[in-house]
């Protein structure tokens, strides 16, 4: 007895959800990699500047993470490696007393940075934002380079914007983190990472 004929939609379909689910996994692989593989680094040449990239406060403090960058880019400071900080981040909700640029710039002051040494940027919500409101600042007092500093699984992405907004030979200075619990953010920066490539080639996704 003859096999039914499939017919040539089901067929389509079906190869169609084959070929997108194989790309997925191929892309879900390649975001891991480049979110994964980013050594601990630190600034090769002097720079004007060291951006801190904002994290949480717990209260009026910065969390355990958000002291891993600060204490990276004060290493990368005393070494002589940049002269001004340009800490960013605005508020974590509106009942925030602090911004995070303000709870960063008084952390460093207690550490021994002169106040005029600290640039507040105090607007930033994302990652994007913290480098967009950063680079004007930058312009602004005529400061033309930067050393980022952030963490290992957030540098693929801090480095791509950086290019994407123009920085002048951008540097990475990374701490990889002893206090974050390493699946959830590999994860979450994979989403964050997959995002933004989305939002760069024009497909709006809105979180």
């Amino acid at each position: 007895m003859a096999r039914p004929k499939k017919h040539p939609l089901v067929l389509r379909i079906a190869q169609t959800v084959i070929v997108l689910t194989v790309m997925f996994v191929l892309w879900l692989g390649y975001a891991w990699y480049q979110v994964s593989n980013t050594p601990v680094t630190q600034a090769v040449k002097k720079a004007d500047v060291g951006i801190i990239l904002g994290a949480a406060l717990w209260g009026d403090e910065p969390s355990p993470g958000l002291k891993e960058r600060l204490e990276q880019g004060l290493k990368e400071y005393r070494a002589g490696m940049f002269q001004y900080f340009i800490v960013s981040g605005g508020r974590d909700t509106v009942r925030s007393r602090l911004t995070e640029a303000e709870g960063m710039a008084s952390y460093l002051q207690r550490q021994g940075v002169p106040k005029e040494a600290i640039i507040l940027e105090n607007q930033a919500t994302n990652t994007y934002e913290n480098l967009e409101y950063s680079s004007r600042l930058m312009q602004e007092r005529k400061l033309s380079n930067a050393v980022i500093v952030t963490h290992t699984f957030h540098a693929a992405r801090a480095l791509e914007m950086a290019h994407f907004l123009n920085y002048m030979d951008p540097q990475l200075s990374v701490v990889e983190s002893k206090v974050m619990p390493k699946a959830p953010n590999t994860i979450r920066e994979i989403l964050a990472y997959t995002k933004w490539q989305l939002n760069r080639f024009g497909i709006p996704i809105h979180t």
